[in-house]
């Protein structure tokens, strides 16, 4: 299953759970389960016990994956998570644009 909607590098705003109304940008997505992880959103914590001497344990505080259903693009213009439509512009190439207000949803470029 592909969605067009959602890319790597997006910005989106979650629409429920404990991280309702929150924004942060798609570091990856894992197809198979239907869900992605959000830079900064849906912390848990990882308790750690050393392996050997040299390492050291401890509680490591990570992103854990969000469904993906709960994730809409979100649109700089309209400052609010919008559904998208996918039109083809004169190359062939397919454009996400906002269905609200038209604006193209543009991937950020990771440096």
């Amino acid at each position: 299953m592909t969605l067009a909607r959602i890319k790597t590098g997006d910005t989106v705003q979650v629409q429920g759970g404990r991280e309702k109304g929150k924004t942060g940008t798609i570091l990856g997505i894992l197809m198979k389960k239907e869900r992605a992880l959000v830079e900064g959103l849906n912390k848990v914590k990882r308790h750690l016990r050393p392996r050997s001497q040299k390492e050291q344990g401890g509680v490591l505080e990570k992103e854990a994956p969000l469904s993906l259903a709960l994730l809409m693009p979100y649109c700089t213009k309209c400052n609010r998570g919008v559904r998208v439509k996918v039109k083809r512009d004169k190359e062939g190439k397919k454009d996400r644009l906002c269905a609200r207000c038209g604006q193209a949803i543009e991937v950020k470029k990771k440096k």
